[in-house]
This record gives structure tokens, C-alpha cells and sequence, in this order.
């Protein structure tokens, strides 16, 4: 329902997920809880989910309708997390506006003569509207760190390769600098969470070639500022 009202208010989810309820009684029933049991997940256009298309904003891709899963996704249904809409993102995704010809455009949610930065530009105005609270989109020169930082929202692109890489293998861009999925929240700890749940046994299974390394937790608190003088 907060994802409708963001959406209609700066024009940001191009797609709702279904069978998110069926997935939801699916997890219910199960013994183990994954680290993101119940949590409402939003994905970036070109992200591949089963049953819906990846247009990366171009018109020539929207008959092709996906037959499964990318891996990030299988691991995040994996961990009880429940993909439940693709946002919007400029046509080709290089760009650090968010519009295409087949959606329009999508406004930044806290100045709506703004743009949310691109090009993970739908899951920027989603969060920072209210409409998520988890979201994953890519980053190659930053697609993930311009709309986090336009929007208000904490953002991650990881180390290369970190995270398996297959969301839409089938076009993939020549690039020098290696594109990576990542996460988006409004907090670090959000962010942690999700990596700490991606980097687990499904994802190396599933995709051999990322090194099966989990997450530190110690690094990350090592890397952690001085906290402000107030909470001293």
C-alpha cells in the first residue's frame, strides 16, 4: 500500500511482483528463518525476477519476459525476504537522472523539482518515500552512491564480484570498471544485514565463481567512526 502511494506521488515501481503472498504462507511454513524473514524487497528494473520482463528503459527488451530468478533474487527468497516490485531506471542505465520512454520520469521524493540521481533512481525515491525499507540495485560508476546520496539513504556498491553478477547476463555492458549489485537502505545497519545475509552458502552454490568469502562483521565494526560527542 506504501509502495502504491509513493509510486503515484513520483512514478517510481514499474512493476508489482506476484505471488508475494504465495511466497509469504511458503515461508510460514518453513522451520528455518532466513536473516530477512518477512522483509519487503525492492528490485531494480534490470534485475532478472521469474515472470517479468527487464527492460533496462528500452522498448526492444519488453517482450522478453524472464523464465527464472536471478541468483541475488534466489538467495534474498532464500533468506525470507520477499521481492515485491521492480523500480524505475534511465533508459540504458547510464545516465544519473532517472526517465525512459516507457515509464517517464521518476521525481526525488523529499523536492519534486528534483531528480532521485540514477541510475538505481526508482529504488532511491521508493526508500526515501516510505515505500521500502530494503532495496537492491547496481552501481558501475554510481548508479548506487548518487541516489542514496540525492535521496537522503545509505547506499553500497560492493567490492567486484562480491555479489553473484547474473541479474541480466543476456546484455551484458563491455565496461572497465566492474558494475556490482549492492543494497540501499536508510541506515548502515540495514545495509549490513542484507550482505551479511547475501554472502551465505546459497549464493556461492549457485553461482561458483564468487568467492565464497561471508561477511566480517569485525571489519565492518573496526571501520566504524568515533561516535558524536553527544554519545560519548
Amino acid at each position: 500500500g506504501e509502495a502504491l502511494e509513493v509510486t503515484r506521488e513520483v512514478n517510481c515501481v514499474v512493476d508489482f511482483i506476484h505471488g508475494c503472498e504465495d511466497q509469504l504462507q511458503k515461508l510460514k511454513k518453513q522451520k528455518e528463518k532466513g536473516l530477512l524473514y518477512g522483509i519487503p524487497v525492492s528490485i531494480k528494473d534490470h534485475i532478472n525476477c521469474k515472470g517479468h520482463v527487464s527492460s533496462g528503459g528500452m522498448v526492444k527488451f519488453l517482450g522478453q519476459v524472464m523464465e527464472e530468478d536471478s541468483v541475488i533474487v534466489q538467495v534474498l527468497k532464500s533468506q525470507g525476504a520477499i521481492p515485491f516490485v521492480k523500480t524505475n531506471i534511465p533508459q540504458t542505465m547510464i545516465n544519473y537522472d532517472c526517465s525512459n520512454l516507457i515509464f517517464g520520469q521518476t521525481l526525488n521524493p523529499l523536492d519534486h523539482q528534483k531528480s532521485p540521481g540514477g541510475s538505481s533512481g526508482g529504488e532511491g525515491a521508493l526508500i526515501a518515500g516510505g515505500g521500502s525499507i530494503l532495496g537492491i540495485g547496481s552501481d558501475v560508476a554510481g548508479s548506487i552512491r548518487l541516489p542514496s546520496s540525492f535521496c537522503g539513504l545509505c547506499g553500497l556498491k560492493p567490492t567486484g564480484n562480491r555479489i553473484s553478477p547474473s541479474a541480466c547476463s543476456d546484455r551484458t555492458f563491455v565496461l572497465a570498471v566492474t558494475a556490482m549489485l549492492g543494497p540501499m537502505a536508510r541506515d548502515v545497519d540495514s545495509l549490513a544485514l542484507c550482505m551479511k545475509a547475501l554472502l551465505c552458502q546459497e549464493m556461492f552454490r549457485l553461482d561458483p565463481t564468487v568467492p565464497p568469502i561471508p561477511f566480517n562483521e569485525e571489519v565492518r565494526l573496526r571501520g566504524n567512526p568515533t561516535p558524536p560527542f553527544s554519545q560519548q
